[in-house]
């Protein structure tokens, strides 16, 4: 059982890996062709939430973004494949983030054909979040073994 969790684990984990290894080789001095793909989105999503929150966000040269973005994937992947709890948060912190300014289905019409692709990949990549919290959820609710202690024997005379 072991090893299925670590293979199921690594399967999980290879998706955000091999993205951040893509783009981190794609990087280059301006961010790479991530960095042109999230700029406009990135000023539609600070455009809605100013129009609809109110809430200025700060500038962010959007290579610092993908920097991040990268980061939070490579690290965030390797730390989930060993089993650690942080790494899950890392990685459920690069969903909270980027899906929401990636996937923006809310700035198109439900006729539009983009409307349904950014939705559908905004619903899986929600699916890919509540796995993660699963995860998490399940490493809290195991109880640790504790080592049994020795009892020590009695001496017979």
């Amino acid at each position: 059982m072991a090893f299925a969790s670590f293979l199921g684990r690594v399967l999980f984990a290879s998706v955000f890996i091999l993205s951040a290894y893509q783009e981190f080789n794609d990087y280059g001095v301006d961010g790479g062709l991530a960095a042109k793909a999230i700029r406009p989105k990135f000023d539609a999503f600070i455009h809605k939430v100013d129009s609809q929150v109110g809430f200025n966000l700060p500038e962010i040269d959007i290579k610092f973004l993908v920097a991040g973005a990268i980061a939070l994937k490579g690290i965030g992947g390797i730390l989930f494949i060993l089993g650690s709890s942080f790494g899950a948060v890392l990685l459920l912190l690069h969903q909270l983030i980027a899906t929401p300014i990636l996937y923006d289905f809310y700035n198109y019409g439900n006729e539009d054909g983009e409307y349904i692709q950014l939705f559908i990949k905004f619903t899986q990549n929600m699916a890919l979040f509540g796995a993660l919290l699963f995860f998490i959820g399940m490493k809290n609710s195991i109880p640790r073994r504790q080592p049994k202690k020795k009892v020590p024997k009695t001496k017979t005379y």
